[in-house]
């Protein structure tokens, strides 16, 4: 399962919530949240040349996606009447240069429902998939790798 496809217009017909978020000092500095629930020290990790003391920008993508993607799926699997206790879902974001002399994102999420068969976990994931806001906004931007294990 890929994040391939034509495009799709996903924008919001009405915003629900809004969340705000500050960066001081870039990637060796600290972020913080308008509401206070996040005051992190943010660092380079040391495959970058830093020190890694701290949270980087790619380890709170994948929280985020992961979490939205689960939550999309949760949606997905209630809807349709399943019971997905004990399901998880967990993202890989790399980051590397591009052809354009910046650099570029790929996410791998690897999605465990054990107690769904293949082909019902591979419906419900391609479902969640379409309404995940994460997804629909990565859609066609970056490479998105769907594992189902």
């Amino acid at each position: 399962m890929t994040n391939e496809g034509t495009a799709v217009d996903t924008r919001p017909t009405k915003i629900m919530y809004v969340a705000e978020a500050t960066a001081h000092g870039g990637r060796d500095g600290y972020v913080t949240s308008l509401d206070g629930q996040i005051d992190l020290k943010v660092a380079m990790p040391p495959e970058l040349g830093g020190n890694g003391n701290g949270t980087n920008p790619e380890q709170l993508f994948a929280a985020g996606y992961s979490a939205c993607f689960h939550n999309a799926l949760i949606l997905v699997g209630n809807r349709e009447g399943y019971d997905l206790t004990g399901s998880t879902v967990a993202a890989k974001v790399g980051i590397g240069p591009n052809k354009h002399r910046g650099y570029g994102l790929a996410v791998a999420l690897s999605v465990s429902l054990p107690v769904l068969d293949a082909d019902l976990a591979a419906k419900l994931v391609d479902a969640a998939h379409e309404i995940c806001p994460y997804s629909n906004a990565t859609r066609g931007n970056i490479d998105v790798t769907i594992l189902l294990g």
